[in-house]
């Protein structure tokens, strides 16, 4: 009578379909990377050369997100219309997501380092069979691993990941809307300081404006000085008209006067 209970307990861990158990285990890229845990998603880091040994051209590679309290109770699927959604996540404590071909984690395929868990706003709420890989509810923790599925049910899976936290929210009434008061003392320095910084400025104003008045006043008075000496001639007799050298004309009247030129001599014969 106790052969039945041990069967299905070797089904219920994979021992008796041959589900092959892989030594890798799923964990956050230890580089600092934007966004690698938010509140609602965390990066992964993508296995390569993991499942070639055991997979073939029509498996696919899923991943399985638990609570980590719940996932030592995880049950695999049998089939592909059993695999657990995204939207009983609340009260299964668990789903599965990121269901891709094989090949996409093969030695060769030119595929990104990182998977993000938790990235898809728009499929949460549909009712679709599709699996959805929607934001997490809660900051968790998490535990995840990779399931490889067949046509006839799972065929080989990786080690639980460590638990995985997110990053919590701030609540919106831990946030203090007033200002920061500043205390009488700050305020009192403050005021003095800006009293100086006035008194300050309006002693150099007045400085420079003294200086500037008094280099104008003395330019003034110099000037003035100059136009006084400048003006006071004396009485200068006008000129009496000159007569004239002999032989000299004026032609036309008022140019000028010059002396009458003789006439070169005629060429010798």
């Amino acid at each position: 009578m106790e052969l039945p209970w041990v069967l299905l307990a070797l089904a219920g861990t994979g021992a008796a379909t041959g589900l092959a158990l892989l030594p890798y285990v799923p964990r956050v890229p230890p580089a600092a990377l934007p966004g690698k845990l938010t509140a609602t998603t965390f990066a992964l880091e993508r296995p390569c050369c993991i499942f070639d040994q055991h997979t073939n051209a029509s498996d696919t590679v899923w991943l399985a997100v638990a609570f980590a309290n719940a996932s030592a109770a995880f049950r695999n699927p049998p089939s592909r219309a059993d695999v657990p959604l995204y939207e009983r996540l609340p009260t299964t404590h668990s789903y599965m997501t990121l269901e891709m071909a094989a090949a996409a984690y093969a030695c060769s395929a030119p595929s990104p380092a990182i998977l993000r868990v938790g990235g898809d706003t728009a499929c949460g709420g549909q009712g679709g069979r599709d699996p959805c890989n929607g934001p997490l509810p809660s900051p968790g923790p998490y535990r995840v691993k990779f399931l490889v599925m067949g046509c006839h049910g799972p065929k080989a899976e990786t080690r639980w990941s460590d638990p995985i936290l997110l990053r919590r929210a701030g609540s919106p009434s831990t946030i203090d809307p007033a200002p920061v008061r500043r205390g009488s003392d700050v305020v009192v320095i403050a005021s003095v300081l800006a009293s100086l910084g006035a008194v300050l400025a309006a002693a150099v104003l007045g400085a420079v404006g003294a200086e500037v008045c008094g280099s104008l006043c003395h330019r003034d008075s110099g000037t003035g000085a100059f136009a006084r000496r400048s003006y006071r001639t004396h009485h200068i007799p006008p000129a009496l008209p000159q007569p004239l050298p002999p032989g000299c004309r004026c032609s036309p009247p008022g140019l000028g006067c010059f002396a009458p030129r003789p006439p070169a001599p005629c060429p010798a014969k």
